[in-house]
């Protein structure tokens, strides 16, 4: 399996550092000049917008270096961890510059698993946020199949045993666990509901079991052609009864309540 990674890793990548900012500005290129992932990102961008005002008012995006979700709503309050071109605020999700209820939501694309203390930040939206506002994500989430990909097939850590929501900040990408969105809100989501009461959770749809995998993502060589996209996304509408068993990813969205 690790020669199988090695071979499928993307050749622009091999050997970067996966912390420098220079390899996510490097990932923003690669998800633009592959137009098999970048109509998966168009696809989960629409996704997150998904009732949220037409300007993006007081919508912010956490971890933004890497995508274009800017590019689609000016108005967003782009954001990374370190410098980027493209972003408009350098800052870290556990601690948000914002005051209360400044926002109208938060919105992000594989950060969450990224984040050493996630209670910080739910804590931190709930107080930034509006009441009625959204906190929207695109994040991995645990089937079968997903399983497996990710414990043989991706590059950062995975571990649905976790006893615990943390993990050490080793590194602001290269700290994760991909299983700990499938943790928080599926493994133990009373205790998410019970902790934090300020947050319903109004959608969990797991989605696209093979399209991002044969896009190649932002680490691996493409492998189908981008022309083949509408075949692939056709093919998991009709398996859309399973998804549950085979998705490899989930739309999370939650709402702050208007009560607490």
């Amino acid at each position: 399996m690790n020669l199988l990674r090695k071979f499928l890793t993307h050749p622009a990548l091999k050997g970067v550092d996966i912390d420098d900012p220079q390899t996510t500005v490097l990932r923003r290129s690669i998800i633009k000049d592959n137009r098999f992932l970048r109509q998966i990102y168009g696809s989960w961008y629409e996704y997150l917008m998904y009732q949220i005002p037409g300007d993006a008012w007081g919508i912010l995006e956490l971890g933004s270096g890497g995508g274009f979700l800017g590019e689609v709503k000016p108005a967003l309050i782009s954001s990374e961890v370190f410098f980027c071109p493209h972003i408009r605020i350098i800052l870290d999700g556990q601690i948000l510059p914002f005051g209360r209820g400044e926002l109208t939501g938060i919105v992000m694309t594989n950060v969450l698993h990224h984040i050493p203390n996630v209670r910080m930040f739910f804590t931190e939206a709930a107080r930034s946020v509006r009441p009625g506002g959204i906190v929207a994500m695109i994040e991995p989430w645990i089937t079968p199949w997903a399983k497996w990909v990710y414990r043989h097939l991706h590059h950062e850590p995975f571990n649905p045993e976790a006893t615990t929501w943390d993990f050490p900040a080793s590194g602001p990408l290269s700290a994760a666990n991909g299983a700990l969105p499938w943790i928080v809100f599926e493994r133990d989501r009373v205790v998410f509901e019970t902790d934090f009461p300020e947050w319903q959770i109004q959608a969990i749809q797991p989605i696209m079991p093979f399209s991002y995998l044969v896009s190649g993502g932002v680490s691996m060589r493409q492998l189908m052609p981008s022309w083949s996209f509408p075949i692939w996304r056709g093919l998991e509408k009709t398996l859309n009864p399973w998804m549950s068993s085979i998705a490899m990813f989930a739309y999370i969205r939650l709402q702050r309540s208007t009560g607490i």
